[in-house]
């Protein structure tokens, strides 16, 4: 069986910063590719440590965008 999670990559310096949002699992890589294959090793290892049962639902289609707020100070 296979789930879905919504997965959110940052650039941050010289890594790239990835999280599964609805399990708030967090992983890196050098690459966008090595961050992917990381996080996905860190998802099934948290899988293994925790169970499968109650797992959340994949939050759907994400979107993201720029949002620009008006700060004072």
């Amino acid at each position: 069986m296979t789930k879905k999670f919504t997965a959110v990559i940052t650039k941050e310096e010289n890594w790239y910063v990835v999280h599964c949002l609805e399990l708030g699992v967090v992983s890196q890589g050098e690459t966008i590719e090595e961050a992917q294959s990381n996080l996905k090793e860190t998802v099934e290892l948290y899988i293994e440590s925790f169970g499968s049962e109650d797992l959340p639902e994949s939050l759907g289609e994400t979107a993201l965008y720029p949002l620009e707020v008006m700060v004072s100070g």
